[in-house]
């Protein structure tokens, strides 16, 4: 009962002290409205007719692609959690508290998707205002791969944040694993097109298969046979992920001190 409680705890604080950030929320309207806007249709004009699925624009493309996007910035950037813990003394606090390390993890880890999959929830919403088609089984579809991705990914930023002492070497390794990982995913283009090299590399990115679920999932039957892999391989993939990442982050926590 002490480990739930002591879970519960940070998974509340962790989702309290994001929903009272009013300008992180109104602000993650801003990037991916650039992103399938701007991006989404100068790209799109450039292609001269787009890309070849029938029905499916390059916007439309792009769409699954920036909602990963957001679940891996918004997910890396939770770590930084970590290091204001630590500076104000918060961080000493838990550690010493009766409950296991596990439990801290995963208390701050699932609160911390909670938000992501809060933004994620709001640029599918985003999605509808820019002509999207989103019906609600596909809506409600999509919202426990999103969380799945969130997994992994916060559970790298909280296990980097562990290891650093300060805002600005957070944000500088933070950069560097997270341009490799949204470029590299196929978020903005079919990987079929790619070199062979290139489909190598994207092939063993975690986020391809994230993203690529998401496509399978809002895009439908169009994107079937453009997918990396079936939406089951796909989600197991992401599923294993997680599970070693969840697992590399209870042994950074209980490095921690």
């Amino acid at each position: 009962m002490t480990e739930l409680r002591g879970f519960y705890t940070l998974w509340l604080r962790e989702v309290k002290r994001y929903l009272r950030d009013r300008t992180r929320i109104v602000s993650s309207f801003v990037q991916p409205l650039l992103w399938l806007v701007i991006f989404g249709v100068g790209i799109g004009a450039s292609l001269r007719g787009g890309v070849q699925i029938p029905g499916i624009t390059y916007q439309h493309l792009i769409f699954p692609g920036i909602v990963g996007q957001t679940l891996l910035f918004t997910s890396m950037f939770m770590g930084i959690s970590v290091i204001w813990d630590k500076e104000f003394g918060f961080m000493k606090e838990i550690l010493v508290a009766p409950i296991s390390r596990f439990s801290i993890f995963l208390g701050k880890m699932v609160g911390d998707s909670t938000d992501a999959l809060i933004q994620g929830i709001i640029v599918l919403v985003l999605g509808l205002a820019l002509g999207v088609n989103i019906d609600p089984v596909t809506f409600l579809a999509s919202l426990p791969v999103m969380l799945l991705i969130t997994f992994g990914l916060v559970s790298i930023g909280l296990t980097i944040a562990s290891f650093m002492g300060s805002l600005e070497s957070f944000g500088a390794i933070q950069s560097f694993i997270n341009l490799p990982l949204f470029f590299l995913s196929g978020a903005l283009f079919q990987l079929q097109l790619l070199p062979d090299w290139m489909q190598t590399v994207s092939r063993a990115n975690p986020l391809t298969y994230g993203i690529d679920a998401l496509r399978s999932i809002l895009l439908g039957g169009a994107w079937q046979p453009f997918q990396v892999q079936p939406l089951f391989v796909d989600i197991a993939v992401v599923g294993v992920f997680d599970l070693a990442m969840i697992a590399i982050g209870t042994w950074a926590f209980t490095r921690m001190k």
